[in-house]
């Protein structure tokens, strides 16, 4: 088939990397999200698919919405048999849909009707999910809801991070996107609608979701350090400034710190919850780069019973 990809960030490329080596389908185009501001210069940057398809020699369309008659012209011009799409980060209008004949096929990192939005593996990781999985789905105009290829499951390990386990599932997933393009080209693969029952969501996270409540049990704040790294970074405040959280580790057998209660040693630094004590591994100071945490407890000098978590921030 002629294929339209879709897709912005760095997990997208292994699924592109995959149909660029397919020797069933020809990429005649990427649409990925305009260049954006990046770095301390905020210079423009294009997308990880941008760059990916330009070194490849393949045409890259920016729209600034998949509504612009420019870009629906060029498309039809190109006249793809289908478009796999994968974390595009733009709603697609129903003009653009009806394109190709055999539609816009997504890559989902979650499996369906389970976590659907756009931030499914960070609320995996929150729910305290075992195992959760990738899907292929046809996109219609309901939020993925539309009916799914195919499917793949993927362990969540207990130390797993949302970068780590997005990053499984970004190159899982494209052997699952490319397989699913072969069954929709030799006519081998029907999708089946999603059931009604098992419906969750999961919205992009706010700065504010990831502020980490030390009054929760110490699982809690394990998963939302977890789920909220790399983005958009668990975080507590301590003396005004925001710290923010890039690794724990739960301490069972430490109970006597109350919530936010720091206590520190000569290479370590725990931290009370609403049941039992975490351990801080790294962290990273506003305005600094990540440490260790206890590298950071010898600098700023921690005082005995001192606490983080205040509500004010500088």
């Amino acid at each position: 088939m002629k294929l339209v990809f879709a897709g912005t960030p760095e997990v997208a490329v292994p699924a592109l990397d995959a149909l660029i080596a397919s020797d069933r389908h020809e990429v005649a185009a990427v649409v990925t999200r305009p260049d954006a501001p990046s770095g301390r210069g905020r210079h423009l940057v294009a997308s990880p698919v941008a760059q990916r398809a330009e070194e490849a020699g393949i045409e890259v369309l920016k729209p600034v919405r998949p509504r612009d008659e420019a870009f629906l012209a060029r498309l039809r011009e190109i006249a793809p048999d289908c478009c796999p799409v994968v974390a595009y980060g733009a709603l697609l209008p129903k003009v653009a849909l009806d394109i190709p004949p055999r539609g816009w096929v997504n890559l989902h990192f979650s499996l369906l009707p389970a976590w659907r939005g756009a931030a499914p593996v960070q609320h995996a990781i929150l729910a305290g999910d075992e195992v959760t999985g990738a899907a292929t789905f046809l996109i219609e105009e309901g939020l993925d809801s539309g009916p799914v290829y195919g499917v793949i499951t993927e362990h969540v390990r207990p130390t797993d991070t949302s970068g780590d386990l997005l990053t499984r599932l970004a190159f899982a997933g494209s052997g699952l996107l490319s397989a699913t393009m072969d069954g929709i080209e030799d006519g081998t693969l029907l999708a089946v609608p999603q059931p009604a029952e098992g419906v969750s969501l999961a919205p992009k996270l706010t700065v504010e979701d990831a502020r980490v409540d030390w009054s929760a049990p110490a699982l809690r704040v394990d998963r939302v350090v977890r789920g909220c790294t790399p983005a958009p970074g668990a975080w507590t405040v301590f003396r005004g400034e925001r710290l923010k959280l890039i690794q724990v580790a739960p301490l069972p057998d430490r109970t006597e710190l109350t919530p936010g209660e720091l206590a520190t040693g000569k290479n370590h630094v725990h931290i009370g919850t609403g049941s039992h004590a975490v351990e801080l591994l790294w962290v990273q100071p506003q305005g600094k780069k990540p440490m260790r945490a206890a590298d950071w407890a010898r600098g700023v000098r921690i005082a005995p019973g001192e606490r983080a978590g205040g509500a004010d921030v500088r």
